[in-house]
């Protein structure tokens, strides 16, 4: 699998922490060359700094996904630096949690902005060049792309809408050669969970998942690689996600069952 990325180079948003930190080090273990992309541009720089250290191939970009035009420009970096483009990974995300009653329009907005058209936003800038490669596109998207529970509407509304727009894809590419994974990870070391409703960190907060139920990003991005590299159509990383989605798929009157007994008050844990 490392082989099959040797020299190829892989656009990442939201590379400066989390999932996508973890597979801008992956990709650069593989002998990829890496386009760092985020809006925290010192992160960025670190890791980039770090990955060339060790012998990587890395330079990084500033990118807000929900600014028309940052794509593009990342996208031009990246042929800037290495002539090409073989593979994106649309990974830029947060989540707002509320009751559907109790949030604004604008809150559903938000959320939409970055984990939907900030997808979509990296695949259309991204599309030229993965044609002309015959890459591959990757959309992380969740478990929550399958599940839906009380307090997540806005949350698993975006990663409903982020799988339906890899099945598009993935139909819509097949002629031109362009392979589109779709990832659907559950619980993963990130701080998407200590991250307010419109998107700040939140220093100090505690993490709401208990930790054995936690996979490591390092575990999470190898898994996500090697399925890229494969060109696999989906991958479900965790074993309770892959629970949750097989229930979803073959059992969802127990799921649903079980879904309206869970409580209706305060946050819930994304996964």
């Amino acid at each position: 699998m490392a082989s099959r990325l040797a020299g190829q180079v892989v656009l990442i948003t939201g590379a400066s922490s989390g999932i996508g930190e973890a597979l801008a080090r992956e990709v650069a273990r593989r002998g990829g060359r890496v386009v760092l992309a985020a809006r925290r541009t010192e992160r960025l720089e670190a890791l980039a700094g770090e990955l060339r250290a060790s012998g990587g191939e890395a330079i990084a970009a500033a990118c807000d996904v929900t600014r028309d035009g940052d794509v593009e420009r990342a996208v031009a970096q990246a042929i800037e630096a290495f002539g090409r483009l073989d593979v994106a990974i649309a990974n830029a995300g947060f989540g707002v949690m509320g009751r559907v009653e109790d949030l604004s329009l604008d809150d559903f907005r938000r959320q939409l902005e970055t984990n939907v058209f900030g997808a979509l936003r990296t695949v259309k800038a991204a599309l030229p060049e993965l044609k002309r490669a015959r890459g591959g596109v990757a959309l992380i998207g969740s478990a929550s792309g399958y599940l839906a529970f009380p307090t997540m509407g806005a949350y698993t509304m975006s990663k409903f809408a982020v799988r339906a727009l890899a099945e598009t894809l993935r139909a819509e590419l097949h002629a031109d050669g362009v392979a589109v994974t779709h990832v659907a990870p559950g619980f993963v070391e990130s701080e998407i969970r200590r991250i307010d409703n419109a998107g700040k960190l939140l220093d100090g907060a505690r993490e709401p998942v208990p930790r054995w139920l936690i996979l490591p990003t390092p575990t999470a991005a190898r898994q996500i690689m090697d399925a890229i590299a494969a060109r696999r159509a989906e991958v479900i990383i965790t074993g309770h996600a892959k629970l949750g989605v097989s229930l979803a798929r073959h059992a969802p009157a127990l799921l649903n069952a079980a879904i309206a007994r869970l409580p209706r008050k305060g946050r819930r844990a994304r996964g």
